[in-house]
């Protein structure tokens, strides 16, 4: 029933460098990328919240898609894309199209969002969504964003559906949904953690990896961390965990991705800090601070 495509281990959900005069910085990024599969992840995904979808013209989401399947298919990395919309024929309409984009591996499919469709509505909407695409579809369950969540008998349903290979799980906390689902998941169905403060702990209760915003920085610790719970490895596990919960808290002090691109611009990843209005830029004392975890991390 499911795809071939392995989509477990850590995922990180690049940001989208702009240059000083507000375009996409397309150098940068496929440096980014690329130093971040070279520091051990397993994939990209391109177009999550992260990089800023929302505030991307349609061209530049399509350059930004090109600019992250040359950089992982340079490595034999996989590429999942972020889309979907809160209307079910404009997102069938954009399944359709990245689903055969080349080097696009899987999509990341969100709730609608807004809408606030009833449950059934939504479980709908994403089997329509798998059934349109060529690729393996991940449901993106992130309600404090969309205003509506999935629970677990709703993405069991899912679970069960032809072509959808996992979610990404962001309620906000390891809850008794989320654990309904790590225990009764099909075989090749993949619970990735979306709320980073929570990857260790799912991937040890049966999670496939998870897809870590926070894991622009500090990514090989992420790497080790997702590799050591997906073995089993509590300990090494938690560990590593515990040192890195301050850089999760610090980067997600202002909305995302002001605190990852302030970060990466000072380290000199990347020419300029800016993110598109209504976001904007990180301030100092959350950067200093973010800085200086990152130092103890």
């Amino acid at each position: 029933m499911h795809h071939e495509l392995d989509l477990g281990g850590l995922w990180v959900p690049v940001v989208t460098p702009f240059t000083p005069d507000d375009r996409v910085d397309h150098d940068a990024l496929a440096r980014l990328a690329g130093r971040l599969l070279d520091d051990g992840a397993d994939g990209i995904v391109a177009l999550g919240t992260t990089g800023e979808p929302a505030t991307l013209t349609a061209d530049e989401r399509r350059a930004v898609v090109a600019t992250c399947a040359a950089s992982c298919g340079a490595r034999g990395a996989r590429l999942m894309v972020g889309c979907g919309t809160n209307a079910t024929a404009t997102t069938l309409a954009e399944v359709a199209a990245w689903s055969v984009t080349p080097g696009v591996d899987a999509l990341l499919v969100v709730t609608p969002y807004y809408t606030r469709p009833s449950e059934a509505a939504v479980v709908a909407h994403v089997e329509a969504a798998a059934g349109a695409s060529a690729v393996p579809v991940v449901v993106y369950n992130i309600p404090y964003r969309t205003g509506r969540g999935l629970g677990a008998a709703s993405l069991l349903t899912l679970a069960d559906t032809p072509n959808v290979a996992g979610v990404k799980q962001a309620v906000g906390a390891l809850d008794l949904d989320t654990l309904e689902v790590l225990r009764g998941a099909p075989e090749g169905f993949a619970v990735l953690a979306g709320d980073d403060a929570f990857a260790a702990p799912t991937v040890l209760l049966g999670g496939g990896g998870a897809i870590a915003a926070a894991a622009h920085l500090a990514t090989p610790s992420w790497v080790a961390m997702i590799r050591a719970a997906r073995a089993g490895d509590a300990v090494t596990a938690r560990t590593i965990a515990a040192g890195l919960l301050p850089l999760v808290d610090a980067g997600f002090a202002e909305p995302n991705p002001a605190g990852w691109k302030a970060a990466l611009h000072a380290r000199g990843e990347i020419a300029s800090p800016a993110v598109r209005r209504p976001l904007t830029e990180a301030g100092a004392a959350t950067t200093a601070r973010l800085l200086a975890v990152l130092d103890a991390a």
